[in-house]
């Protein structure tokens, strides 16, 4: 008996130390490019995520992997998106399969876009959609609760369906469940929203707010941003704002009647920002009035840069009648990218820089209102959670025989000091490459030559030293096809060479409809 009772009072000793560990709230943008945020440079109104940005942290060098389903599987797995199997995970494991066992309860609500689902994968509740992207007002086929086909209903308490508001809906009804505040239990929920995704769909009023302020353009919009991003400190006054893109006519050549066009879409795409930051709001307030916000890690991240992809159908339509299909393309999404390069896709900057703000008063002791200059990648999430947590990074889970964990801990950061970071990120999607060493850049996109930058000197990527540094060209590229080969083992198409006669991409209208998803 006596065994027993010192089992039972060590364990009782340490529910103190396991109550401190903090709740996990990240939230994860689709399609949200750097600069889209208030605290970013944005004009669209965030408070909510400025207020957070404001009280916590923002990262200027955050990174993802230019495409949704690949920021996915590394913000799951802490692996790069082929080493850990791609969409179907076979040789990663997921925060939740880590967190579940060390006592997290784990949820998730929204888009997941990766093979099976959520509840298949360690999450013990989830309501959302398995496609990548779906109609707002009417949703598709793939809802899913806890592992069950859900009906999108005409409304959704007592409100219209629309698919951000359902999001927040039920992450609010798994913290209600979960009675959060009365359990010693810390939770991990991961939200996924979908917006500001094509098609751009948001109700009447939220786009009816921002009626007339984009009708002085995008070349306007991306002078105003970058003049914001100087203002605030985001962006060095080094980097110099990236000259509008070749395949990008200007705002004053294009007609009127195509400008008041333009302008209404861009609207649109503010406005489902706008209520991504509107919903944000709820879940801050349900945690506030359950007591547990302080020790709550919030995140909030996106999966790539602004999309150049144009595939608007029924133009005719009002972006709240759910018969309509709009899009934007790369005019304005490289106004989202400010001051970047390129976009969704792409491995320069414009495709691979996010933001990301992280806010936990009992946790973070950077300034309120700080900027961090260190690098960092989704793939981090996993060894900073495992670290909080007091988890274990299994190396099999059920058949699965899982890759060595690559991210690093965002810990150090939080504590307000330098970590040791990674000496090489590597980057790939598609035919679209990058690997990054310390201030040095390696980039290729769309299997174009190979672009070298120093991203202490020149983060918009203007100047290409490739030229002059031909020695660093071929050693970086050599790593990069090391990594390729033997940790995300791609095909012989993945590992073929660049083809230097690629100098410029194009993005014409009657192209981007080839590109997939």
């Amino acid at each position: 008996m006596k065994p027993f009772i010192y089992s039972f009072l060590l364990f009782l000793s340490f529910l103190p130390l396991l109550s401190k560990r903090p709740n996990i709230v990240l939230i994860m943008a689709d399609d949200l490019g750097f600069s889209d945020l208030g605290c970013y440079g944005s004009e669209i109104e965030t408070p909510n995520l400025d207020q957070l940005a404001g009280n916590g942290l923002r990262f200027s060098q955050f990174y993802n992997t230019a495409k949704c389903h690949s920021s996915r599987v590394s913000l799951l797995t802490g692996l790069y998106c082929d080493q850990a199997g791609s969409s179907s995970l076979s040789r990663g494991t997921t925060i939740a399969e880590v967190l579940k066992p060390a006592g997290y309860s784990t949820w998730m609500s929204g888009k997941w876009h990766l093979n099976k689902q959520p509840t298949d994968f360690g999450f013990q509740r989830y309501w959302g959609h398995l496609s990548g992207a779906c109609n707002f007002f009417r949703g598709d086929n793939s809802f899913r609760l806890n592992g069950n086909e859900w009906t999108v209903p005409k409304k959704l308490n007592g409100k219209p369906f629309y698919t951000t508001h359902a999001i927040t809906d039920f992450a609010l009804d798994f913290i209600k469940e979960g009675k959060v505040g009365k359990s010693q239990d810390p939770f991990f929920l991961y939200i996924a929203y979908n917006a500001p995704h094509y098609p751009l769909h948001a109700p009447k009023d939220a786009v009816l707010k921002y009626d007339g302020k984009y009708d002085h353009g995008w070349d306007n919009l991306r002078k105003t941003r970058y003049a914001k991003q100087l203002t605030n400190g985001l962006v060095p006054k080094k980097f110099k704002l990236s000259p509008r893109a070749p395949h990008v006519p200007s705002w004053d050549s294009i007609k009127e009647s195509e400008r008041a066009w333009e302008a209404d879409r861009m609207e649109v795409f503010a406005a489902m920002i706008d209520l991504i930051d509107q919903n944000i709001g709820r879940l801050v307030n349900e945690l506030k009035t359950r007591k547990v916000f302080e020790n709550t890690l919030f995140l909030f991240c996106a999966d790539n840069g602004g999309c150049p992809f144009e595939r608007t159908r029924g133009r005719d339509l009002k972006p709240w009648d759910p018969n309509s299909y709009w899009t934007y393309d790369a005019s304005w999404a490289q106004a989202s990218n400010t001051p970047f390069r390129l976009y969704k896709q792409n491995q320069h900057e414009g495709g691979i820089s996010s933001p990301l703000i992280v806010h936990w008063p009992n946790g973070l002791k950077t300034e309120a209102g700080s900027i961090t200059r260190q690098p960092a990648h989704l793939i981090d999430f996993m060894a900073t959670f495992l670290e909080l947590a007091k988890a274990k990074y299994p190396k099999q889970v059920g058949d699965r025989n899982i890759e060595p964990l690559e991210g690093k801990s965002l810990v150090p950061i939080f504590k307000n000091t330098v970590r040791k970071g990674h000496e090489t990120l590597y980057f790939h999607f598609g035919t679209d490459r990058a690997l990054r060493q310390g201030k040095w850049k390696l980039v290729s996109a769309k299997k174009g030559k190979w672009e070298l930058y120093n991203m202490d000197k020149d983060r918009t990527e203007l100047n290409d030293l490739a030229k002059k540094f031909p020695r660093r060209i071929e050693t970086m590229k050599k790593i990069w096809f090391d990594i390729a080969k033997n940790k995300e083992k791609l095909n012989q198409s993945g590992l073929s060479p660049v083809n230097d006669s690629i100098k410029e991409l194009s993005f014409r209208k009657d192209t981007s409809n080839q590109l997939k998803n």
